[in-house]
């Protein structure tokens, strides 16, 4: 393995990381304590708003007006793909009920959690995709109560925003962004809605207060900047590889962009058109940034160590132009989401294939997917175990939690051992418990 580019920043960012902490820790800790009249506060201070915070119909509706029936068509075109594949997906997890043994019933029901919280971005883009990946995604799944919230601009959130929040099936808009709106959606302020589980990207704050309240309320990711990969053989367009770079490279200054290949004319190429690309978009200092500071271009010997190194990467979008599809994807293990030829691009994923985007960032793609329908679902487990039943397995449970030091667990065994075969004669110990009742 050979680095033909390294980055230029250093990762270890633990003084920053620090900061944020302490900033976001704060904020939690008021907001717990002091509920809706510090929200308001820090909305005043953060946002510059001072106005109602839950979007009313007729304000809805009009921000809905305002999107060109083209950019209405678009997002309606998105949340069919989104919606279908994440009902795809609910469908692939069912409740079931199986006799294991004679007189043992042992089964599992698939239930939404009841209310979810859903966060869409809205900085330095409108992130109306975000709005469907999370909403809809929670609506395929049952959840009965969903609240959106995305910081507002001037004197409202972006009209497409509503309208795909609105199109995705969102209970309530909560015009509010950052640190107090992840607590207001975690603790139910102005919504007397508690979320069980807290979803969608945002900054390095969000991401934080996101990972502080993990525990309180469930999360989908622990999220950092957005990660993309390319892996690319010798048969693969340069022009297509630095194209695809520089279109992720845009998200922010910190997002990391990697080439993986094991052609170093591949290469070498790449790195020499980069900045011209870059030069042509009308961010340029943006991706100039990324790709200064954390992009990366990796030489390995063949394709095998090209995927061992993608997967010690674990990248969040992986995009493979090489030949032989169906080998990389039966030989690569860690990724957020795949994106397979040049026919298919990362900005398909995040904006309209139907894959969610909300994903594995900072290598977690080692052991977690992204979101997904079964984050908004509970896995419930049940049995029941008929007396004649008991005479096995209260026995084994009596035997193994004795084994274990465990008296009280083994006595509950013992006490059903006693009361239903009580003309039995046992040979190991059976505690024979006074009934004071």
């Amino acid at each position: 393995m050979e680095y033909l580019k390294r980055a230029a920043a250093e990762n270890d960012v633990a003084q920053e990381d620090e900061r944020i902490q302490a900033v976001v820790k704060e904020m939690l800790t008021n907001i717990k304590l002091q509920g809706e009249p510090v929200v308001r506060e820090y909305a005043k201070q953060f946002d510059n708003w001072q106005g109602d915070f839950i979007l009313s119909e007729q304000k809805k509706q009009a921000l809905i007006d305002q999107v060109p029936q083209r950019v209405k068509d678009d997002i309606d075109f998105a949340h069919r793909q989104i919606k279908r594949f994440a009902e795809a997906q609910r469908d692939s997890l069912r409740s079931f009920e199986i006799e294991t043994e004679e007189g043992v019933r042992l089964g599992q029901q698939v239930l939404p959690v009841e209310c979810a919280g859903c966060y869409v971005p809205g900085g330095r883009y409108a992130h109306a995709a975000s709005a469907l990946m999370s909403v809809a995604t929670a609506k395929a799944a049952g959840v009965p109560f969903i609240v959106a919230c995305s910081p507002p601009r001037g004197d409202s959130i972006n009209p497409a925003v509503a309208y795909a929040m609105h199109v995705a099936g969102a209970d309530v808009i909560l015009e509010m962004g950052g640190v107090h709106a992840v607590a207001t959606m975690a603790y139910g302020l102005f919504t007397n809605k508690p979320a069980d589980i807290l979803v969608g990207p945002g900054n390095a704050y969000v991401a934080e207060a996101k990972r502080m309240l993990f525990g309180e309320v469930g999360i989908d990711v622990f999220a950092g900047p957005t990660e993309s990969a390319i892996i690319a053989d010798k048969h693969a367009d340069p022009m297509t590889i630095a194209v695809d770079l520089v279109s992720q490279a845009e998200h922010g200054p910190n997002s990391p962009v990697w080439l993986f290949t094991d052609s170093r004319e591949l290469g070498e190429k790449v790195l020499e058109i980069m900045p011209k690309v870059i030069a042509d978009m009308p961010n340029a200092d943006v991706c100039e940034a990324a790709w200064r500071d954390h992009g990366v271009v990796i030489l390995g010997d063949s394709r095998e160590e090209v995927a061992k190194v993608s997967d010690q990467w674990a990248c969040e979008h992986l995009q493979v132009l090489a030949d032989d599809l169906e080998w990389w994807k039966a030989n690569l293990n860690n990724y957020g989401s795949l994106f397979l030829g040049e026919g298919s691009t990362v900005s398909h994923g995040d904006k309209c294939s139907g894959t969610n985007h909300i994903l594995p960032t900072k290598k977690a793609a080692r052991y977690s997917g992204g979101l997904n329908v079964q984050k908004f679902m509970k896995v419930l487990t049940y049995q029941e175990l008929s007396e004649e039943a008991n005479l096995v397995f209260s026995a084994a449970g009596s035997r193994i939690s004795r084994t274990e030091g465990m008296e009280g667990h083994a006595r509950a065994c013992d006490w059903r051992l006693r009361k239903y075969f009580p003309e039995t004669e046992w040979d190991f110990h059976v505690y024979n418990q006074k009934r004071y009742c």
